[in-house]
């Protein structure tokens, strides 16, 4: 049995927003029936402001949770602003869910993403010219035919959450998870993917020390501490030593049973990626 947080349950049990817009301004769908999860959301934007959100699904609890969280974060927001937001966005916002029910978030996400794809300000038109030529020229190329899952989808979901194997990007995006003959090709993204990070970090310059201290505190301040805030956490630098980095978590953060995921999934990863691979963030009181 898969622990879920006081949130997912809440959501689950008592979902936000569920229905349909029928004058939506941008109505955005993810997932298949055929594989078990489909969501569908509407969106109402008048002067650039999401000012309503509806949804209809299809799947497990999560999946519910996932699509009612992603209401509630997008209400009252820019388009710029929802434009910005992530599965990790959505799975933090509920306090965090299983490995093995990432995929709901993602599934938020793509339909988000393929409602703003289809969304243009009518004052825009140069906009929609570009949005139109550019849904006639890209073709995304399907990796796992089973689920539908494009080649885009998991070099996104490996770029914004550090995935390394193809069973932490079957969790998160179901490619992989029903015949299994696309593992080797999400491997080979998998490789690809980090070999160019790879390429990227040998032509980096070498920080020193102090230029590391800086960079670090830079990034907690800067990017990591807004997010934190988001949800009425926030986090607080104590100490760097090699590559052990010592802080401390504050607001909801501070004793939640969720620390330890937010701490190295998100804190600990963010650094690495940025900063050093060989880095470890460590909570202290």
């Amino acid at each position: 049995m898969w622990d879920y947080s006081e949130k997912v349950m809440d959501h689950y049990r008592n979902p936000r927003n569920v229905g349909k817009i029928d004058d939506a301004d941008a109505v955005g769908n993810a997932g298949s029936l055929t594989c078990g999860d489909q969501l569908k959301i509407y969106l109402k934007i008048k002067d650039g402001i999401v000012t309503d959100a509806k949804f209809q699904t299809f799947g497990c609890g999560s999946a519910v949770a996932s699509s009612s969280i992603l209401t509630e974060m997008i209400i009252g927001k820019s388009v710029e602003d929802v434009r910005k937001i992530t599965n990790k966005d959505i799975a933090d916002e509920l306090g965090g869910l299983p490995p093995e029910k990432m995929h709901c978030s993602v599934m938020g996400y793509e339909a988000l993403e393929d409602a703003l794809k289809g969304y243009v300000d009518k004052d825009d038109l140069n906009q929609a010219l570009n949005v139109v030529n550019g849904k006639s020229e890209i073709k995304e190329k399907i990796v796992c035919t089973c689920f539908g899952v494009t080649e885009n989808v998991i070099w996104e979901a490996i770029k914004l959450n550090g995935l390394t194997t193809v069973e932490e990007v079957t969790n998160y995006t179901k490619a992989g998870g029903a015949c299994g003959k696309c593992k080797s090709a999400i491997q080979d993204i998998i490789d690809t993917y980090y070999h160019k990070e790879k390429k990227v970090k040998e032509e980096a310059p070498v920080l020193s020390p102090a230029q590391k201290i800086l960079k670090i505190n830079n990034i907690i301040e800067n990017q990591i501490s807004p997010e934190l805030q988001k949800d009425g956490g926030d986090i607080t630098l104590v100490d760097i030593v090699d590559n052990k980095v010592s802080v401390r978590l504050r607001g909801r953060c501070s004793g939640c049973r969720n620390s330890n995921l937010t701490l190295k999934a998100f804190v600990e990863t963010t650094l690495k990626n940025a900063v050093d691979k060989n880095i470890e963030v460590i909570e202290v009181n």
